[in-house]
């Protein structure tokens, strides 16, 4: 390493790890300078000797915002790359995927002047998302407990409705009734399984709590929970998941990134659309679709012009697509409300005249 300059290198790769970091080092003419593992302390020791601005890109993984962030407290160019988009930069093809070669591809894709790069997350956006992810895992181990006690509870031939509402009614009772065939040690267990239930409401109580908090004290956050289909939860997770809305150059774009529109297999001028592609964040998409359901089956109790149009798409198309439809103009408005500091108007009208290419406005967007 002391061989060679470092104020030569232009361009670093590096593909991130637990315990050792892959870097590809390139100066500008794309001649290699370093291509080896580092450990983390040396990996940092060395960037600090890189030159101010210089490219450092790594994958978009678990720790890559905050190595992001260190890197540009030593004043570098650090960039995190969607993996699906380095994928193609590796000249060894998908058979020869290993770390050097993934570094390699990282610093080739780096290089491409139209590269999409996943924006740095602050620590505090970081923080605010873990509350999130918190409760999602909380609410998938509660789906499992409650779906553990009917499978006990079917095996002494108790059933009960499908609703974990009605199962959290009769619980305690089923638990002490002495008529039952359940023996003492199913009753134990489910008695045990019950106060785990229990304990995850209170739980998933906090996180809703501290999600509260987040939408009265962030006002992009309050502005996206007055959306139609969009809840606190979906204001706060969308918020701190991005944090400038001016990144996305349109509002189509932003519902193209959330994956919120048709694929397409189109050819010869014939344009073949599909399913949506589902691309992006799965956890805001499916924030999105939840709500957008609500929406759409209480459209019938409001007058306003959205809760009209959604009443006669789901008379056209059905309630499934009408749900999409609204989580793609929910996803457009909120880009055009947080990026132009408007307030959401679900009876807004388009200026008369205005031109079918001009930015959608924050009301009713065309589906």
């Amino acid at each position: 390493m002391a061989e060679v300059t470092w104020g030569c290198v232009a361009r670093v790769g590096v593909d991130l790890s637990k315990r050792v970091y892959q870097v590809h080092a390139v100066d500008r003419s794309g001649r290699v300078l370093l291509a080896k593992p580092l450990a983390p302390d040396r990996f940092y020791a060395w960037c600090a000797e890189l030159p101010k601005g210089c490219l450092v890109a790594m994958e978009a993984c678990g720790g890559a915002h905050a190595a992001a962030r260190a890197l540009q407290r030593l004043g570098l160019d650090a960039r995190l790359i969607a993996g699906h988009f380095v994928t193609p930069y590796r000249m060894t093809g998908r058979s020869g995927k290993n770390d050097a070669n993934d570094a390699a591809a990282i610093c080739e894709a780096a290089s491409r002047p139209h590269m999409r790069f996943v924006p740095v997350k602050t620590a505090e956006q970081q923080g605010q998302l873990s509350v999130h992810r918190l409760r999602d895992g909380y609410k998938a181990e509660r789906t499992a407990l409650i779906n553990r006690i009917r499978g006990v509870l079917a095996e002494f031939h108790l059933v009960f409705p499908q609703s974990p509402e009605a199962l959290r009614k009769v619980l305690a009772d089923v638990i002490e009734d002495a008529s039952s065939e359940l023996t003492g040690i199913a009753r134990m267990v489910l008695q045990r399984a019950h106060l785990h239930w229990i304990d995850l409401d209170l739980q998933m109580k906090w996180c809703d709590e501290r999600i509260q908090a987040h939408v009265r004290t962030d006002e992009r956050a309050a502005k996206a929970a007055a959306l139609h289909g969009i809840g606190p939860i979906g204001a706060s997770a969308l918020v701190a998941s991005v944090a400038d809305f001016k990144q996305f150059a349109s509002a189509k774009q932003f519902s193209a990134w959330l994956g919120l529109v048709p694929s397409q297999n189109s050819t010869g001028g014939k344009a073949s659309l599909g399913r949506i592609t589902k691309r992006g964040d799965d956890y805001l998409r499916t924030l999105l679709i939840q709500g957008a359901k609500s929406a759409v089956m209480t459209a019938g109790k409001h007058s306003d012009r959205i809760s009209q149009w959604l009443v006669q798409l789901k008379e056209r198309v059905g309630w499934q697509k009408a749900v999409v439809a609204l989580a793609n103009k929910n996803a457009r408005i909120l880009w055009a409300v947080l990026t132009r500091d408007d307030a959401f108007d679900p009876n807004h009208l388009p200026e008369a005249g205005a031109s079918l290419h001009a930015q959608p406005r924050a009301g009713p967007l065309s589906s």
